[in-house]
């Protein structure tokens, strides 16, 4: 397949983009929300507001990002920023207008935003070991047969066909790597010249990308599993493995494309028609979706070539 022919220039092109999104991330940084920053939690009760109308008043007292959730039938919380006095008087302010019942109005620290800066790192480094162990136990050797000496002695025989689980597992990293980058290396310059923040939301969609992503590499790494075992079966050991992972693209990149699409479908409904408070989330799905279906097809195939045969 022309793919893995070329795959030179897809690591050309991949190398630039990985530089791009990881000298943006280092040089300009993300811009911390709320959720890692600390600011002002607000809880009150309010009889006659609804979300809408509240999310249009706090739209015009220019709190930059904030959130506001229901909390019981009548009850709802809010956090912004932190709040200086003038910002913090034009709140309470629009509420009691809205005749609400201020409950607890206090500020969280940035204690707890370093928790969640802690907690949201392990997260992400717990699910890439998670699946790096799962591919190497689902791509583990099968038992080819077992045979039974004279002597009573029973073998058994497993052929991992050429290509070892943990090889399956380490490329997949890697293109999560990539599909991770991509969308943090976004959110820097978004954060640096339009002032977006990130927030829990993003630290979810993240996580959200991981197992996305994994799942189109997945699909095309267990077809090349199937052609090995095929050509161990049938007498093709000889077969060259670009060829191997060439005919298992082939016969998974539209599943892979058409997937992908789908789903964009439906992000770029709820990015365009769905709540601003969404619009991050959806955007950083959107940067992540596109990422994992190029890094499946141009970057972890032709990489699983490089590597097998390097190990040689």
């Amino acid at each position: 397949m022309q793919i893995i022919k070329n795959k030179n220039i897809f690591f050309g092109i991949t190398g630039v983009v990985i530089a791009l999104a990881l000298g943006a991330t280092i040089v300009l940084g993300l811009r911390l929300g709320i959720d890692f920053t600390g600011g002002t939690l607000i809880e009150f009760n309010c009889d006659e507001c609804t979300k809408v109308s509240l999310d249009t008043s706090l739209s015009v007292q220019d709190l930059g990002e904030y959130s506001l959730r229901s909390s019981g039938s009548e009850g709802f919380i809010l956090r912004t920023k932190a709040l200086d006095g003038i910002q913090r008087e034009g709140v309470l302010a629009m509420l009691g207008q809205q005749g609400a019942v201020i409950g607890n109005f206090s500020e969280v620290g940035p204690t707890i935003g370093e928790e969640l800066k802690s907690k949201a790192l392990w997260a992400m480094g717990l699910v890439m070991l998670a699946i790096v162990l799962f591919i190497a136990f689902a791509f583990r050797p099968a038992i080819v047969k077992t045979e039974e000496s004279r002597e009573g002695i029973i073998t058994v025989t497993r052929d991992s066909h050429g290509v070892s689980s943990w090889i399956f597992g380490i490329v997949a990293i890697i293109a999560l790597i990539h599909d991770v980058l991509v969308p943090i290396g976004i959110f820097a310059l978004m954060g640096y010249f339009l002032g977006a923040e990130v927030g829990v939301l993003f630290v979810m969609a993240l996580l959200a990308i991981l197992g996305y992503s994994v799942n189109d590499t997945i699909v095309v790494f267990d077809r090349v599993r199937e052609h090995l075992k095929d050509n161990a079966e049938n007498g093709m050991q000889g077969e060259d493995f670009g060829d191997t992972v060439g005919k298992a693209l082939s016969e998974t990149i539209t599943r892979s494309i058409n997937t992908s699409l789908t789903t964009l479908f439906v992000l770029l409904a709820l990015y365009f028609v769905g709540p601003a408070v969404t619009q991050n989330f959806a955007l950083t799905l959107i940067a992540g979706v596109i990422a994992g279906t190029y890094s499946s097809i141009f970057l972890a195939s032709p990489l699983l070539v490089v590597i097998k045969k390097w190990k040689e």
